[in-house]
């Protein structure tokens, strides 16, 4: 495979809201390249991107994917990404390595709250952005209305390049505002077309378009400004790198129109992304810490600086092992070297290294800075880490991925699969960082958590699948706990003497409540050794075993100070086990009068949702025993703060998306314990004891 100078190197990403074509986008630019010579469709399946048998079955993308083509002596490494709400956090840790991305907007939908999201993303990383409004081959399209919502979304000012010829059924071409031509296409898929004039009716449209294009190139530039205002005019190359200068500095986004399906105006997309979008020496400096240092050094983007790169995706392939994908940022990485991970800091040998299109290897020499490469069977590297030479580290800032939102329970169909499951998910979680795998200590289940209900059903199917390993989806118990609301003094006394040596331990004990999150404190207060001290220890041991299953529902007891205030002992028979006993029986009882409670978790959680849903979500929140704590409004939606009890949002995820029609999104963590409300402790305690017997019986 020939090498590419850096110049002529195109990072791009494909992003948008789901179902909104990116991934037929992404087959038609591979296909007018010639990387493919056949059009794969999404529908059947037969798309480069999209070739895990998930996203075959379901039709979506739920992992981005990476493939490169050829354009006119440019390389072009496109990553398809996810744009559903339960998959969008890999399309944030892509972005960290696009130099530039096609955002595509439907002609017929809009933006929506995902596009407004990976928007967000693109700002805060600094991308420069082309607009491809899709979809204009059908019914309802309108280049116009998206246009408008593109202009009321964003703070950059967005400018036409093309003009569509026709909408709906009637859409044949376009006309190049650049060129002031039309490019009219041919039926087929072909992606071919003739250059012709600008039809009439179209033609005084086209000019005045093209008068907005100049006039926004000018604004952008001083010296172009003059020259416009003295001479009312620009060159085409004038106009061109004008453009190229305010799309890279994020004044101007170029927007374009076309249809992915049906191939029309792919190739001027294609144009736009050599001459709009950034080389990767066009990005910002590169800036990494020396590893253990807070020094700030930076790397320049060329072949001879020394060597670093950016791991940002690693795939899980339970046959040809795990695939990290990278983009090298300086120097040059060959095939067979050995490199440091500063992130972990370990040595990693290189394998062969390539470039990668979709499910395809491709064996490459070596990946320089700029580009995109693949190794399999790193040893201890992981996504977000850094790769660089050992005599001049370098570490970049990790990816930060959302914190996952939702826990199902999950255990495996038989005993034999217990092992290989702990395997399995954490092979998964190597690929995918926005899922975690807990054991609740307290419920002895072990959680599997992500970012939503379709996210986890897709890691139990890849479970099955990749690993063959079958397990249930419960939703989790919730960790209750237990504390008090008064004070009692109690004795505890354990004697048994009967032939041989006793046991006798005695002890009193004073329990009280503690304020929230205190959790536990044990005081001596014993003078005068009628305790004597070997058996103290013994004594709290009874006292915290007894707690670990409180008297209400048998839920672990907290914030309480128990104090130990006297007690007795016998020469002979005490022993630190009827000290213990003692203990344990006297807490028991202590608890007993002290007005035991149940206690709950109770969430913090933000959510940001469409304008037109708030009162319905604040609504739903209120029913659940919600307290909403803050409003605070946003672009076109507001985010929601509020306090909420565990119990009322295990499924929340699902709720809020049919409230909300998939356009809300939250967060969640926990905050800390509430008394449960009467009526629903009765039920808790109801439930608790069910599940007692139910153990007994088996």
């Amino acid at each position: 495979m020939k090498e590419y100078e850096i110049d002529n190197i195109r990072n791009i990403g494909i992003v948008a809201h789901g179902g909104a074509g990116k991934t037929s986008l992404a087959e038609a630019i591979l296909f007018d390249s010639k990387a493919i010579d056949r059009l794969g469709k999404v529908l059947d399946g037969s798309t480069v991107m999209d070739y895990d048998p998930d996203e075959i079955e379901r039709k979506i993308t739920l992992s981005s994917s990476l493939a490169f083509c050829e354009w006119k002596n440019y390389k072009i490494n496109m990553i398809d990404t996810p744009g559903y709400q339960n998959f969008i956090a890999d399309t944030q840790g892509c972005m960290r390595v696009m130099d530039g991305v096609v955002v595509i907007v439907s002609a017929i939908s809009g933006v929506k709250l995902e596009t407004e999201k990976v928007w967000g993303w693109a700002d805060e990383f600094g991308i420069p952005k082309i607009v491809f409004v899709n979809k204009m081959d059908q019914e309802r399209a309108s280049y116009v209305r998206a246009f408008d919502d593109v202009k009321r979304m964003f703070k950059q000012r967005p400018v036409k390049l093309n003009l569509p010829i026709g909408e709906g059924e009637s859409f044949s071409g376009v006309a190049d505002l650049l060129s002031m031509k039309a490019l009219k296409f041919s039926n087929g898929f072909s992606g071919e077309y003739k250059i012709e004039d600008i039809p009439e009716d179209l033609k005084k449209k086209a000019e005045e378009h093209r008068i907005e294009l100049v006039e926004a190139v000018a604004e952008s530039d001083d010296k172009l400004i003059e020259k416009y205002l003295n001479e009312g005019i620009l060159s085409d190359d004038e106009i061109k790198s004008g453009l190229r200068r305010a799309v890279l500095n994020g004044i101007i986004i170029p927007v374009m129109c076309g249809s992915a399906v049906k191939n029309i105006s792919v190739q001027s997309l294609l144009n736009a992304i050599v001459e709009f979008l950034p080389s990767p020496k066009d990005m910002p400096l590169i800036k990494g810490k020396k590893p253990g240092k807070d020094e700030e050094i930076a790397r320049e983007v060329s072949e001879n600086a020394p060597f670093s790169a950016l791991v940002f995706k690693t795939i899980v392939d339970p046959y040809a092992g795990k695939l990290t994908l990278f983009r090298v940022y300086s120097g040059a990485c060959n095939s067979d070297s050995s490199v440091f991970n500063s992130s972990r800091d370990v040595d990693e040998r290189m394998g062969h290294i390539f470039s990668i299109a979709g499910k395809r290897h491709l064996a490459v020499a070596r990946v320089i800075a700029g580009d995109i490469g693949g190794v399999a069977k790193l040893k201890h590297t992981m996504t977000g880490d850094t790769l660089c030479s050992e005599k001049d580290p370098i570490t970049f800032e990790p990816i930060r991925f959302p914190t996952p939102v939702i826990s199902l329970a999950i255990e495996p169909k038989t005993k034999a699969d217990d092992e290989k499951v702990s395997l399995a998910l954490s092979r998964l979680t190597e690929e995918d960082p926005t899922l975690r795998i807990t054991r609740d200590l307290q419920t002895k289940e072990m959680l599997i958590t992500g970012m939503g209900q379709v996210h986890l059903e897709v890691v139990v199917g890849k479970l099955k699948r990749k690993f063959g390993v079958e397990v249930e989806m419960k939703t989790p118990r919730v960790p209750y706990k237990e504390t008090v609301r008064g004070t009692a003094k109690v004795q505890g006394k354990y004697k048994r003497q009967s032939g041989g040596r006793g046991q006798y331990g005695d002890c009193w004990l004073e329990i009280e409540p503690l304020s929230r999150g205190k959790g536990y404190i044990f005081v001596d207060r014993i003078v005068g050794g009628v305790i004597p001290k070997q058996y103290i220890p013994a004594v709290e041991k009874g006292i915290i075993e007894a707690m670990a299953e409180g008297v209400v529902a048998g839920y672990p007891v907290t914030d309480v100070k128990v104090a130990l205030l006297e007690g007795s002992y016998h020469e002979v028979d005490s022993s630190e086990m009827a000290f213990k006993i003692a203990g344990s029986m006297a807490f028991k009882k202590g608890m007993q009068e002290s007005r035991p409670v149940l206690l709950e978790p109770i969430m913090n959680i933000e959510i940001i949702v469409p304008d037109e849903n708030m009162g319905d979500v604040i609504g739903d929140l209120n029913s659940r025993r919600g307290k909403v704590t803050g409003v605070t409004p946003q672009s076109r939606s507001q985010a929601i703060k509020a306090m909420i009890p565990m119990a009322e949002v295990l499924r929340y995820a699902g709720d809020l998306r049919s409230i909300t029609g998939g356009r809300g999104v939250f967060t969640m963590e926990f905050s800390h314990y509430e008394e449960v409300p009467g009526h629903l402790a009765e039920k808790i305690i109801n439930e608790s004891k069910t599940r007692k017997e139910e153990t007994k019986h088996h």
